[in-house]
């Protein structure tokens, strides 16, 4: 008996399922319990001591994602230490391997195909967002976003990505 099953577009219809679920990128916050986030009007960037971040272009990249949420969110920026809210960010690149398969021609009982396997390397960026209130100088909301940060060269393309996982990261601020 010799049947030849054609399976291979189910083949690559799982692999395309597993690899977007593999790029997906993955958010996290947490807040202050008891924290009045009404009260928030204002905000102004500050500068986490000790925090990891990227070159000029990123940095402002970055900061045009946040702002552009925030400003969804009926915060205005300030440049002033009168501001309600004080907002700094980190950032961690790591980097992993990825495997990329392929194969060709048909699949049979008792015998398969050719395939073939490649071995890349990916940059995984996360990004910490954290807002502090200046009066009590308490951490009282943060977020992460992992898989936010690819220093590729195309920058379209990154601040596509920064501004797609800004909002997904900022869509539950304030908190309920």
């Amino acid at each position: 008996m010799n049947r030849t099953f054609r399976i291979y577009p189910t083949i690559l219809g799982i692999a395309l399922l597993i690899c977007s679920a593999a790029i997906a990128q993955d958010v996290k916050y947490n807040f202050m319990p008891g924290t009045n986030f009404a009260k928030y009007h204002t905000y102004k960037w500050i500068s986490i001591e000790g925090g990891a971040h990227p070159n000029q272009i990123m940095d402002a990249e970055i900061r045009q994602a946040v702002d552009a949420q925030l400003a969804t969110k009926g915060l205005t920026k300030s440049s002033d230490n009168k501001a309600d809210l004080n907002v700094g960010y980190q950032i961690a690149v790591d980097q992993e391997k990825q495997w990329n398969a392929y194969g060709m021609g048909g699949v049979r009982w008792g015998g398969g195909g050719m395939a073939t396997a490649t071995q890349s390397t990916i940059n995984i960026g996360s990004l910490v967002l954290d807002m502090y209130d200046p009066d009590t100088k308490q951490l009282v909301w943060t977020g992460t976003a992992t898989k936010t940060i690819d220093p590729s060269n195309n920058q379209e393309k990154n601040q596509k990505n920064l501004d797609k996982s800004m909002e997904k990261l900022l869509k539950h601020y304030p908190p309920k």
